[in-house]
């Protein structure tokens, strides 16, 4: 009996159909979990929802899920969650700028090769250093001129915006880099300076990546759990617009620190309270994917197509 034989081009074949069926796992598995875990957000939510009015639920103005009287109003730690992510937002959004458009139009190729991976390693500090660091150092420093909480919001923003910093400048500056140096160098013919073409050429054209990382890093802010859970505290409350700077110098709590809260605490399983955690957790991801489909809305509006 005579054993076949197979050709280059059918062991290349064979080897390429493997690789595309190993591809289309991967991205079928990756579908699936992120499908699991909705459905899971989903039916836990639902079984929550069946015992908590929904309207409650969205317009209550207090939280105590395990203290009475126990309500499960989620405006407190909606109102923390947008303290912290405007608070990062104004310490990341325009350092991240301008970090990338240094970055794309004034360092060298040499140095750029250095400071961009420096800058990313930022991103992959664990987060709770941050927020131990928030708590140990930042706090007080700042405490030495203003009347902070040991627990405040002001710190944990400050951290969760040196945190999302390297995300901001590194999506921005591909974005700035990906522009054609036609542009530049037809700016440049017309007599402009660098600073002209930076702001008025460069920034434009990326306009749809820049904002696309300022939708990424804030939904990644919105996100942030261990920063929060450590130097926000865990005080659900109202933030007080009347007051804006007030907002930021006393204890919070977010959506992502209740979570935790009641993860880790004595709650029963099964539990209204307990559930109250998925409610929270759909509560999160609507906004998280409301705010990327915002991002990819935009893009595609404003994405420039070069040839």
């Amino acid at each position: 009996m005579s054993t076949p034989e197979f050709s280059h081009d059918d062991i290349r074949s064979a080897r390429g159909a493997a690789f595309r069926y190993l591809f289309m796992l991967c991205a079928l598995l990756s579908i699936l979990t992120t499908v699991a875990i909705v459905l899971t957000l989903l039916v836990d939510a639902i079984d929550f929802f069946a015992q908590v009015s929904l309207v409650e639920f969205l317009t209550g103005t207090r939280w105590s899920p395990t203290n009475e009287p126990v309500t499960f109003g989620v405006l407190p730690l909606i109102s923390g969650t947008l303290v912290i992510t405007i608070g990062s937002a104004l310490v990341a959004l325009p350092i991240g700028l301008l970090t990338a458009i240094y970055l794309s139009e004034y360092a060298s190729e040499r140095r750029r090769a250095y400071l961009k991976p420096a800058l990313e390693v930022l991103a992959g500090v664990p987060t709770v250093v941050y927020g131990y660091f928030a708590l140990v150092y930042v706090t007080p420093a700042l405490d030495t001129f203003l009347p902070l909480s040991t627990f405040n919001a002001l710190s944990a923003s400050i951290m969760v915006g040196i945190m999302i910093i390297p995300m901001v400048s590194s999506i921005s500056e591909d974005a700035m880099s990906a522009v054609p140096d036609s542009l530049r160098q037809a700016s440049y013919g017309l007599g402009a300076t660098k600073f002209t073409v930076s702001t008025s050429v460069v920034v434009p054209a990326a306009l749809s990546g820049i904002f696309s990382s300022f939708i990424l890093a804030l939904s990644r802010a919105i996100g942030e759990t261990m920063i929060v859970a450590i130097a926000a505290g865990q005080t659900p409350r109202m933030a007080d617009l009347t007051d804006p700077a007030g907002m930021f110098l006393d204890s919070i709590q977010t959506m992502t620190a209740a979570m935790v809260q009641i993860g880790t605490g004595d709650i029963v399983g099964q539990g209204v309270a307990y559930k109250s955690l998925f409610a929270v957790g759909l509560t999160l991801f609507v906004i998280t994917f409301i705010m990327n489909l915002i991002s990819e809305l935009v893009a595609s509006r404003y994405r420039e197509v070069y040839r």
